[in-house]
């Protein structure tokens, strides 16, 4: 029986601190679940942890604070990379056999996927296996952790949330809405969805979501093939104050302003409810305060006056929104 699901979703291109998120809401004691809901080995979410910095690619953030954490069917697994990444955990003091559990409906990452994907050229894709993943789910012709995975793993995530024990979930997702696969800039997308719609997709009512919260950066960033980042020196000093280098593939992400329209459309799609922006103590390092709107920067005199151009821009046009916060690296809220 669901008491209530949080939604946590990324309203850019991905890298905005999600991780960071997950990883402070998860510590407050109310959930029973944190559940993964999209994506694979091609997310990378940081987490700093009594002052350690750990990355997680498959594994919800639940298990670091001993919470019952469960890929979801929405999800696809490397199975060899998944057992790398629970071994990196365990050295870290965490319980993670005990507490990570897999759907039985969750995809599975083969090697000659992985193969196939390795010869993109066009898209930029982290070479992980994902597009032939999910490729093969929806040709039907792919292979189900129920079949391959140990049955001490798996679970049905129905049994889960609609038995007899009241349960509260905090969904975690991967990527972001600009690389969703139907409302991102096809074809530079990822090839699952990324809206708080996919949580629901992993065994909820819509009834069920209390809070959604919509995750960005005070400026954008993109890993991948298509042309992103503006030519100007500022976007090599924003990448360099804030490390914006992929946490999966090491490789340099394309900075850009943020679009405050394009915020706009994401926080209405997924219904956003509570905004955080990380970051702005990066553009305050730098020293420029600069956003997009109507495809024209605009450019602000402070930290103070970009803050509350965007919130006046959210709160007058995304009416579920109730609260915006603005949060600095590392990683505390």
């Amino acid at each position: 029986m669901i008491k209530f699901a949080d939604v946590i979703v990324d309203l850019q291109a991905g890298d905005t601190g999600k991780g960071k998120v997950a990883h402070a809401l998860s510590k407050m004691g109310e959930y029973t679940h944190v559940v993964r809901y999209n994506g694979g080995g091609n997310a990378g979410h940081t987490i700093y942890h009594n002052g350690e910095k750990f990355v997680t690619h498959f594994i919800p953030c639940g298990v670091i604070h001993g919470i019952r954490s469960i890929i979801g069917p929405g999800c696809i697994v490397d199975p060899f990379k998944l057992e790398s990444e629970i071994q990196e955990l365990e050295k870290g003091g965490f319980d993670v056999r005990n507490n990570l559990f897999i759907d039985k409906r969750v995809h599975i990452v083969l090697p000659h996927y992985i193969d196939e994907d390795i010869k993109d050229t066009m898209i930029g894709t982290t070479k992980t296996g994902n597009g032939p993943t999910y490729r093969n789910k929806y040709n039907r012709t792919g292979i189900r952790a129920e079949d391959y995975l140990p049955e001490s793993m798996i679970v049905d995530i129905y049994n889960e949330f609609h038995g007899t024990n009241e349960v509260s979930i905090l969904f975690e997702g991967a990527q972001g809405f600009e690389l969703d696969i139907d409302w991102g800039d096809y074809p530079y997308v990822t090839s699952s969805h990324c809206t708080v719609g996919s949580a629901i997709l992993n065994g909820v009512p819509p009834q069920s979501i209390r809070n959604v919260f919509g995750i960005a950066k005070a400026y954008r960033t993109y890993v991948g093939s298509k042309q992103f980042e503006p030519k100007s020196e500022v976007f090599d000093e924003i990448r360099e104050i804030g490390g914006e280098y992929g946490a999966t593939t090491g490789r340099k992400r394309q900075v850009n302003w943020i679009d405050m329209d394009d915020l706009i459309k994401a926080s209405n799609i997924n219904g956003v409810h509570t905004m955080i922006i990380n970051k702005i103590d990066v553009l305050e390092k730098l020293g420029q305060f600069n956003s997009i709107v109507g495809g024209s920067v605009v450019s602000h005199q402070s930290r103070n006056e970009m803050e509350k151009f965007i919130q006046d821009m959210i709160y007058k046009n995304c009416p579920t929104v109730r609260e915006i916060t603005f949060s600095v690296s590392p990683y505390d809220i």
